[in-house]
């Protein structure tokens, strides 16, 4: 599958600091590449680099074949992007807002009034088509925002946190947009901080204090030696009072990792210790309903690791 972003040992320094340190991925086409990473680890700068608005400081990158440094102008024209705060022109309609951005790339006329049609159903925005973008509720702003960055029909989108306060059904209806798009070929670099849009993602990649730790396809990070390394397994405690609970479940001898997921605690612990004696343990601290079973990871379960990883090896 042909390859529409290469990232080759990209770094960026502002001063003395690094904000990006030897960077390199592959995307191919019409996948759809999550992005994470804590704030200030460096995810905007990349972005930045990738659309042509930031020069690097060493390394080299090319996004649908561009050179990013050398031929910056034509990135922009064949890209959209979606900013996390939303952008456009409150104070101009849904239908004037699209129009104003249609004009920005040069479409006049019928080619105007066809690919805003076009654009218009495709993210089912036409009952809003005359209320002003600043009337507009978060999910309806936000499918005002991809209609703008597709207007152009850019080959790549870049989606900054794209759900970011949006209710869970409309948060969900612009995912399922996005795998619509996938699939005509459009390729999507998306950043989150939602682990569930992670798992959705066809290839995920994790970058903390400027270094990318880890990049590739959900399952294959899942199952990565060092996440349940050997000797090792994963189990989840599900019970009413996970707080307290997690508290004890740290102190226990053979407990190498735990955090709340939810109603549940996720422990990373010796293969040795059965079931029976992980119960019994948490019943003698404090007697309450326990539902306890073997688990594979999750990708946050990935990330934590690797980040515990990153830290210890400091």
């Amino acid at each position: 599958m042909k390859e529409v972003i290469v990232a080759e040992n990209l770094s960026r320094r502002f001063g003395n600091f690094t904000a990006v340190d030897n960077v390199s991925f592959s995307i191919p086409q019409g996948s759809i590449f999550g992005f994470l990473g804590p704030n200030g680890s460096g995810k905007s700068t990349v972005i930045r680099m990738l659309c042509g608005i930031l020069m690097p400081s060493a390394g080299k990158a090319s996004v649908l074949g561009y050179d990013i440094c050398s031929e910056s102008e034509k990135i922009r024209e064949n890209i959209g992007y979606m900013s996390q705060k939303f952008s456009l022109y409150t104070d101009l309609s849904v239908h004037e807002n699209i129009t104003f951005y249609a004009r920005l790339y040069g479409l006049y006329g019928k080619n105007l009034s066809s690919r805003r049609e076009e654009v218009i159903q495709l993210v089912g925005i036409q009952d809003h088509i005359d209320k002003l973008a600043g009337n507009l509720s978060g999910g309806w702003k936000q499918r005002l925002a991809l209609a703008c960055s597709l207007i152009h029909q850019p080959k790549v989108i870049f989606l900054d946190e794209p759900t970011a306060g949006i209710d869970p059904v409309a948060r969900r209806k612009l995912w399922n947009l996005i795998f619509q798009l996938s699939a005509q070929g459009i390729t999507f670099f998306v950043t989150t901080h939602y682990m569930d849009e992670a798992e959705r993602c066809s290839q995920v990649a994790y970058i903390y204090n400027s270094h990318l730790i880890v990049c590739g396809i959900p399952e294959n990070l899942k199952n990565l030696p060092e996440i349940t390394p050997c000797g090792m397994k994963r189990m989840e405690v599900s019970c009413d009072d996970t707080t307290h609970i997690l508290n004890h479940i740290l102190t226990l001898p053979y407990i190498e990792e735990a955090t709340i997921f939810g109603q549940a605690i996720h422990t990373l612990l010796s293969e040795e210790i059965t079931t029976e004696q992980l119960r019994n343990d948490i019943l003698a601290y404090k007697s309450l309903a326990l539902e306890i079973r073997e688990i594979r990871p999750t990708l946050e379960d990935v990330f934590v690791r690797l980040c515990s990883i990153q830290r210890e090896s400091k």
